[in-house]
């Protein structure tokens, strides 16, 4: 790890050396982001995860350019073209961007109409002609006539150093720069509708005719209009206006009026337009692209974060219902836990027979298995299935929740619910899913690949490594924040936690199959392979709710166990007086505990542990319901004010589910009586709101909707 990284990283990101030196070395070592933020605060300076995922993406970034820089360094030796000159200014080099030009001419190369020229032996005209000194280009060049070599006349000749000095031009490194700075600060994306395809593709019909300035674009627009394009409704290209590019080279290489001067500006032209605009916009595109990448893909990991978050409903006797019209609704019955205890079938919605049947079968199922809450997936007949519910005069102590069953097809079909459910179908996983996510939201998405839970926008057109490394990042944060009960969690769930992985996992759930029940998180040691390094890096993750030890229930790491038996014994009392006594938690003089590797920032999440032990993290769960009547987008009107709840926020606004099977849009706007720049800002996924209806296209399926106090129709 050189010196020289740890520096510009600390540079970049305003931090000291010592802090990026010590997560550094931390990472190498193999803990994860979750750990060091919570466990090691005195070797950062107490970073928090976003400032340690940072080191750890800039490092990788930083490693990626060493790597390429040596394997160019590698290719020129290897061809005799490496010289010191060269060597130094390639070790100097900060980005991939300008290393590349760099390398450009010297790069092995495909027969270009520069490389034929130099084989007709045409380089040192086109050397005489760069120079732009008093010269006739004509007379020169009749001494390169030569019909053997394919050069039949003056202008062939001329022609082919017009070629090579065009790729000159093309392969110099300022120019490279100051054309790309110009595509990137006057450069303009324009869509055309293909012809013939206006109806087809009618979706990106705000593109059919579009503009728009390369350096504002925003995310979501970029992305929308390289969609149109690959799915072949639109034409894209990305220039800048063609004269300034022109002008750049032009003030670069052409020299005087001579008659030389004109060959090369010839040459100028013809370098812009077959190479250079076509380079620089393929460039434009992939540095768009990644920028616009980077601003979804964060997005849709706070959006995530939000859902994996949101409050659990607990452990609770549920009745899952994923509706449907012709197939029947299915009907699962769980216990506190989420065990599956009983399936059915019901058919609300064809005939009043059915429909009676439907009602008993549902009294009896909840009077049968002692049923807290009810829970309707929110997808087709979703709205008709909580109606028919609310209608049964179940007992008020019975909640009735939508629930929103995003991901729940993909998990129902998927080797993970196979596992777990392999004697039922997709429609009874598909159930236990939707109840399951409304019991613990958390321990439940984290069996759906992170991209299927619906909360992104683009997540298929983004760079896939990318996002994935985000959301999992993502999802161990949200995991290792709330804690683990390691007797209870799936293995789907455990592999999150800080330090174990898919295979550690599968071992804590066999042996606890095997043994029973943990009693301490010291029998974690017990499990196939889990080791020194990967108990240190989860046991404070894990939670034994009644373990021997109380604090095997919190957030305290057992390599501190010792500190609070040291404070049980100052105080003259027992752990467990520690945890229930606010007095005897005030009278501990942290100073005299501190040490080398432990001081006052972990000695305070300690007492704040015990005041809470294992506290969840997430709000407390409220139970809502939609506008009784309105469950059609033909029910929504303008003027109308519903209760919603926010699915999806993108950089442009937040979806709002106001139950009629279309989530509708309140543009950033509209998204309060003030200027907004992040919509983050204003509103978090699975929040409550009370929206106003603006607008409806029936046709489009549009609902355009507002959070102002007094919105502008």
């Amino acid at each position: 790890m050189s010196n020289g990284h740890i520096s510009k990283i600390s540079e970049e990101l305003n931090l000291t050396t010592k802090q990026v030196q010590a997560t550094v070395v931390l990472l190498e070592e193999g803990a994860t982001v979750p750990f060091i933020a919570r466990y090691r605060k005195e070797a950062t300076g107490s970073l928090d995860e976003v400032a340690i995922t940072a080191v750890r993406d800039r490092l990788d970034q930083l490693r990626e350019l060493d790597k390429r820089r040596e394997a160019i360094l590698k290719s020129l030796e290897e061809r005799g073209q490496l010289t010191d000159e060269l060597k130094e200014k390639i070790h100097a080099t900060e980005t991939m961007t300008v290393l590349e030009d760099i390398y450009l001419p010297y790069r092995p190369k495909r027969r270009t109409r520069a490389t034929i020229a130099r084989e007709k032996g045409l380089e040192p005209l086109s050397q005489r002609i760069f120079v732009q000194d008093d010269i006739d280009p004509c007379a020169v060049s009749a001494a390169f006539v030569n019909a053997e070599k394919g050069v039949n006349s003056v202008e062939d000749a001329l022609g082919g150093a017009r070629d090579i000095i065009a790729e000159w031009v093309n392969e110099e490194q300022n120019s490279r720069a100051k054309i790309r700075e110009l595509f990137m600060t006057q450069g303009v994306f324009r869509t055309k509708v293909i012809s013939g395809k206006e109806e087809e593709g009618m979706k990106y019909k705000d593109y059919f005719d579009w503009e728009e300035s390369v350096s504002t674009a925003p995310s979501h627009r970029i992305l929308a209009m390289r969609r149109g394009e690959k799915e072949g409704f639109l034409s894209l290209r990305v220039t800048p206006p063609e004269e300034d590019a022109i002008a750049v080279l032009e003030s670069l290489f052409v020299k005087g009026n001579g008659a030389s001067a004109q060959h090369v500006k010839m040459a100028v032209h013809d370098s812009y337009k077959r190479l250079l605009s076509i380079s620089m916009e393929t460039e434009v595109r992939l540095e768009t692209k990644k920028r616009a990448d980077e601003e979804a893909i964060s997005v849709f990991a706070a959006n995530l974060r939000q859902l994996l978050l949101a409050p659990p409903l607990g452990q609770k006797n549920v009745l899952a219902i994923d509706p449907g019209f012709r197939t029947g609704c299915k009907v699962v019955c769980m216990d506190r836990q989420g065990k599956l205890l009983h399936t059915e079938t019901i058919y609300p919605h064809q005939s009043e027979e059915r429909t009676s049947e439907a009602a008993a079968k549902i009294i009896s199922l909840c009077e049968r298995f002692g049923v807290e809450t009810v829970a309707i997936g929110n997808g087709t007949a979703g709205r008709e299935t909580e109606a028919f519910v609310r209608k049964l005069d179940l007992p008020e102590r019975i909640q009735i929740v939508m629930v929103n069953e995003s991901g729940a097809s993909v998990y129902s079909a998927s080797d993970v619910a196979r596992e777990e459910f392999p004697d039922q179908d997709v429609t009874v996983r598909g159930s236990v899913s939707i109840g399951r996510r409304l019991m613990d939201p958390l321990a439940e998405l984290v069996k759906i690949e992170p991209k299927s839970i619906g909360v992104g926008q683009y997540q298929h057109d983004v760079d896939q490594g990318v996002l994935k490394r985000s959301l999992d990042d993502v999802v161990m944060s949200c995991v290792n924040l709330v804690g683990v009960e390691v007797n209870t969690a799936s293995k789907q769930l455990l592999m999150y936690v800080s330090g174990l992985g898919p295979q550690l996992a599968k071992n804590i759930v066999e042996y606890r199959n095997e043994h029973g029940p943990f009693r301490s998180r010291e029998d974690l040691k017990k499990v196939s392979k889990l080791g020194t390094r990967a108990f240190e890096q989860a046991a404070g993750f894990l939670r034994i709710g009644d373990g021997e030890n109380p604090l095997d229930r919190s957030a305290v790491h057992p390599e501190s166990y010792h500190i609070v038996d040291a404070m049980a014994r100052n105080g003259g009392c027992l752990i467990l007086d520690l945890m229930r006594d606010e007095n005897l938690r005030n009278k501990i003089d942290l100073t005299k505990y501190v040490q080398d590797s432990v001081g006052l920032p972990t000695l305070n999440d300690i007492v704040k542990e015990l005041a809470k032990p294992g506290r969840d993290p997430r709000e407390k769960f409220e139970a809502f319901s939609f506008t009784k009547g309105v469950e059609k987008l033909e029910d929504v009107t303008p003027g109308m004010k519903l209760p919603g709840v926010v699915t999806n926020i993108t950089a442009f606004g937040a979806f709002v589910d106001i139950g009629v099977h279309q989530d509708g849009l309140v543009h950033i706007s509209q998204l309060a009586d003030r200027f907004v720049k992040n919509p983050n800002d204003v509103v978090k996924v699975h929040q409550k709101v009370t929206v106003s209806v603006l607008e409806v296209d029936v046709k489009r399926k549009r609902i355009s909707l507002s959070l102002k106090k007094q919105p502008e129709a």
